[in-house]
């Protein structure tokens, strides 16, 4: 394996070592982001005088070569992808190419790659969570006023309609969103000429290279510039949750097709067979993206753990950095496509929705609601239609079936007023405070998506 080093060792590496130290198939992953920072720095070199103008421009040609003609032509039987570029650059343009790494170390040109891969990522990142929620504002506004069971333990809670339900979706992928846009800002200072960890005494211009690359400015302190992996283990973090979040609607996607509920078919481009039950269309992508989303914590879990007991200085620990940050980019990009494509193709059951809501007392609120608002303390309210509910159960009858009989031997101030708000319609009618699902608040909450999502960025979170 050819190295950057070799030359101050007199034995040859181990090749088991050599083997479990090479990094260079993972690194082809941001090739073109390595290249592109050392254009910047070859140019940098020339423009100040450290080398000739000719050497530069020697080099710069010689790299955008290598750019032209992709990963295929880099070798392989090197250490890593600088090793790989500066190999091939010397078959190009000769011996000049040995000038390319003045005043710079792999140290900072590591952390100079992941930054610009990072950043060109969460781009397509934030694309995708805008079309995600794209499908889900077109999906509320479509199911606004259907309605289904709402949820709490599991347990049949209040009732909601399916629009409410798909836009708390919406709001959680906002915040991803938003915290995606901080981690461009933040990650998006550069480490080059850093060198390997106290600067150079070369005449270099950092501020140049930094301009060139399109970050905001250097890194102030070169030790700092070439210790820092705060920003993957964000980029981590931030995959976490999003695939967090995208296994609880899968989740529910996988209840909500089971026959048991019947609330949604997914589609068959999305759902798998089964080789011994015809009858069988499982959902494997939501069962997949709720399984993977472990892979995303655990390579959180796994760079934290191995960040917290390095010192100051690059450590060899942190070449494991980049493997799981591909993995968990990757993983969360596709589940943020299946989320789509399973919402964007479903055939939603809202007869069975508004059915499962009749009959399970998820309006007894409500009637405790309307006595507070009579006056009656909460607390004694509570207890009345608790009582009434038991009654109703003893008696084999619903909320929505009971008579007035019913309300006066629990409640005897009932009115036939009261008999109204147990409608599942009339309770979603009635909420219509600030995020709640009734008619008048689910309008305001759809314009306020709608403008959201159309607006730039993820600046706005309420």
């Amino acid at each position: 394996m050819r190295t950057l080093w070799g030359a101050g060792f007199e034995e040859d590496t181990n090749q088991l070592v050599a083997r479990f130290s090479q990094s260079v198939h993972s690194d082809l992953t941001f090739w073109q982001e390595d290249v592109i920072g050392s254009v910047a720095h070859a140019r940098m070199l020339g423009d100040t005088g450290i080398i000739s103008r000719e050497e530069s421009n020697l080099l710069i040609k010689g790299l955008e070569q290598i750019h032209e003609e992709g990963p295929d032509r880099l070798p392989k039987d090197v250490e890593d992808i600088h090793t790989a570029v500066e190999v091939r650059l010397r078959e190009i343009v000769g011996d000049v190419a040995g000038k390319l790494n003045t005043a710079r170390s792999r140290n900072d040109q590591i952390a100079t790659d992941t930054r610009l891969f990072l950043h060109n990522e969460l781009l397509r990142h934030l694309d995708l969570l805008k079309k995600l929620q794209r499908t889900l504002i077109s999906l509320a506004d479509k199911h606004k006023d259907d309605l289904m069971p709402g949820y709490t333990h599991t347990q049949r809670a209040q009732p909601v309609t399916l629009g409410f339900h798909l836009l708390a979706h919406f709001w959680a992928l906002q915040r991803h969103g938003y915290r995606a846009e901080r981690l461009t800002l933040l990650a998006n200072f550069s480490p080059l000429g850093a060198n390997v960890l106290a600067g150079t005494s070369f005449p270099i211009n950092r501020d140049q290279t930094s301009d060139e690359l399109g970050f905001t400015a250097p890194i102030p302190n070169a030790l700092d510039a070439t210790s820092d992996r705060s920003y993957i283990l964000d980029a981590l973090h931030l995959c976490a949750q999003t695939m967090i979040d995208l296994s609880r609607l899968s989740q529910e996607l996988v209840l909500w097709s089971s026959r048991e509920y019947g609330f949604v078919t997914l589609s068959e481009s999305v759902t798998t067979g089964s080789s011994v039950l015809p009858q069988k269309r499982n959902p494997d992508m939501a069962e997949l993206i709720r399984g993977r989303a472990g892979k995303a914590i655990g390579n959180y879990v796994a760079l934290a753990t191995a960040l917290k007991g390095l010192p100051l200085g690059y450590n060899r620990d942190t070449q494991d950095d980049k493997p799981p940050l591909f993995e968990s980019l990757k993983l969360t990009r596709d589940a943020i496509r299946l989320s789509h494509l399973m919402l964007e193709t479903a055939n939603w059951h809202t007869d069975r929705m508004r059915e499962a809501v009749r009959g399970d007392f998820s309006t007894a609120t409500d009637l405790a609601d309307a006595l507070a608002a009579r006056g009656v303390p909460f607390r004694e309210a509570f207890e009345q239609v608790a009582k009434f509910v038991r009654h109703c159960e003893e008696s084999g009858i619903s909320l929505e079936d009971a008579t007035m009989a019913d309300l006066h031997h629990c409640i005897p101030e009932a009115n036939e007023a009261d008999l109204v708000l147990l409608q599942p319609e009339e309770s979603v009618r009635r909420r219509n405070s600030f995020g709640a699902p009734g008619p008048e608040a689910m309008r305001i909450q759809l314009e306020r998506a709608t403008a959201v999502v159309e607006a730039e960025g993820f600046a706005e979170l309420a």
